[in-house]
């Protein structure tokens, strides 16, 4: 069976425009990266823990900001290029960008030296556009966004 993955996708509208909330991975390899390497905050789970209690979790993990809202919306799960399955919850929720602190992960670095370094998770957050969360998303979780928008193109949003 495949890894898998929960995670959230908050929603806002400021000033007539849907923005959505993107995650940055920490650690060296992201560093200077920025186009296609966002992500919705996520993580693994098992068959212990419910998937949307895990993707509430993920997120309080990865962001220290815990969710509150109500009418989470089941978007249709992905496969990523490595072959976990994601799934992911939308929930119109606002949360400062600038007040997140992530977990930390210790990670060998450089690889096969023996040293290891502590890193966050994300390193940093934003509310983004569609376009230009299109443009800084993994692009294999741009049909979360998609999906969203159909979603509440049928409620009027």
């Amino acid at each position: 069976m495949p890894k898998q993955s929960s995670g959230l996708l908050l929603y806002r509208k400021r000033d007539s425009e849907l923005q959505f909330f993107l995650v940055h991975p920490g650690g060296p390899y992201f560093k200077g990266k920025d186009a296609g390497v966002w992500s919705i905050p996520k993580g693994e789970y098992d068959s212990s823990e419910d998937a949307l209690s895990a993707a509430k979790r993920e997120f309080e993990e990865e962001t220290g900001l815990p969710v509150n809202g109500d009418n989470f919306i089941a978007l249709t799960p992905i496969k990523q290029k490595g072959g976990k399955v994601v799934s992911c919850w939308a929930v119109e929720a606002d949360v400062n960008q600038d007040k997140i602190v992530s977990n930390t992960f210790d990670m060998e670095y450089p690889y096969k030296s023996g040293k290891y370094i502590t890193i966050p998770e994300i390193d940093r957050a934003g509310w983004f556009s569609y376009e230009n969360a299109c443009l800084k998303i993994n692009e294999r979780q741009k049909s979360f966004l998609d999906d969203l928008l159909a979603a509440l193109n049928k409620h009027d949003f």
